[in-house]
């Protein structure tokens, strides 16, 4: 899946979580896409599988969606912890890594990283 597309999955989760629905208006404000950008996007989402849309326009991630958004995000909060805790980088910073990071970090790289920090936090 491509970065762009995992990041909408992400921010759809962050939005469902901080409003309980959402719209591709929400989307566009919190990542500053045009509308046109994000329709497109929400299409191709929805022609996938990830999203579901109600008559009155309101986005649901579906289960698949759920599944690869939760990763995604599961991964840019340890990444940003990782760095902030570990690398002792300015929290601003370790979150535009983090979020750039996420994407393309390998699962076992992703697991080591993990593990480390669960070993850390006993």
């Amino acid at each position: 899946m491509y970065e762009s597309r995992e990041n909408y999955l992400e921010t759809i989760l962050i939005l469902q979580s901080e409003n309980g629905s959402v719209r591709s208006i929400d989307i566009a404000k919190k990542l500053d896409f045009s509308k046109p950008s994000v329709s497109r996007a929400v299409a191709i989402l929805k022609n996938d599988k990830y999203i579901d849309i109600d008559e009155k326009g309101y986005i649901k991630l579906t289960s698949k969606g759920e599944e690869k958004a939760k990763s995604i995000y599961e991964r840019h909060r340890l990444l940003t912890k990782f760095f902030v805790e570990t690398a002792k980088v300015e929290k601003a910073i370790a979150e535009e890594d983090a979020c750039r990071i996420e994407h393309i970090i390998s699962d076992e790289t992703f697991q080591g990283i993990k593990e480390f920090l669960k070993d850390v936090s006993k």
